[in-house]
C-alpha cells in the first residue's frame, strides 16, 4: 500500500522510524518532509502536503506527526476529501477505519514510544472499512457538508 507521511520537528524521529518501519513490511511509502530537522519549522505546509496526496492518489493512506497530533489533523482536515483522525491507542486505531473510513491519521509523537507509534500505524492500515456498514450515511453527510449542504 502507498502512504504518504509527513511532520514537523516534533514528530521527526517518529517519521523516520515510521518509513523504516513501513518500507519494511513492504509499503511504498512517500514523505512529504520535513527532510531535515529544524526546531522552527510549522506543520501545516507538509501536512497539507501529505493530505492532498492522499485524496490525490486514490486508495492510499496518510500519516501526519507532531507533539501532540492536534494540528497536524486540523491542517490535514482543512483537505477536501480526507478525513484524519488523531490516534492515541489501538481502539482509535482500528475505530478511525471501521467506523470513519479515515485515510489519513495524526500522531503525537510526544505522547507515544516510537513501538507504539508503529502498533497503532499497523492497526491502521490493516482496519478495512465496510462501506455497507451503517457509519457510511455519517461518511455520506460529512461529504455532503464539504459540498456545501447545510441541512440534513
Amino acid at each position: 500500500m502507498r502512504i504518504h507521511i509527513a511532520a514537523d520537528h516534533a514528530g521527526f524521529e517518529l517519521r523516520e522510524h515510521l518509513i523504516e518501519h513501513l518500507e519494511a513490511d513492504g509499503h511504498d511509502v512517500v514523505d512529504h518532509g520535513y527532510k531535515e530537522y529544524d526546531a522552527l519549522d510549522a506543520y501545516p505546509p507538509v501536512c497539507f502536503a501529505a493530505a492532498q496526496a492522499v485524496v490525490d492518489d486514490a486508495g492510499s493512506l496518510g500519516i501526519v506527526i507532531g507533539g501532540s497530533g492536534n494540528g497536524e489533523q486540523m491542517a490535514a482536515n482543512l483537505v477536501k476529501g480526507v478525513r484524519a483522525a488523531l490516534v492515541w491507542n489501538e481502539s482509535t486505531a482500528q475505530l478511525a477505519r471501521e467506523h470513519n473510513n479515515a485515510n489519513v491519521i495524526a500522531l503525537g509523537a510526544r505522547q507515544h514510544s516510537l513501538e507504539e507509534a508503529a502498533r497503532f500505524v499497523d492497526i491502521f492500515v490493516a482496519t478495512g472499512y465496510d462501506p455497507e456498514s451503517r457509519h457510511q450515511s455519517r461518511i455520506d453527510m460529512l461529504h455532503a457538508y464539504e459540498d456545501g449542504q447545510r441541512e440534513f
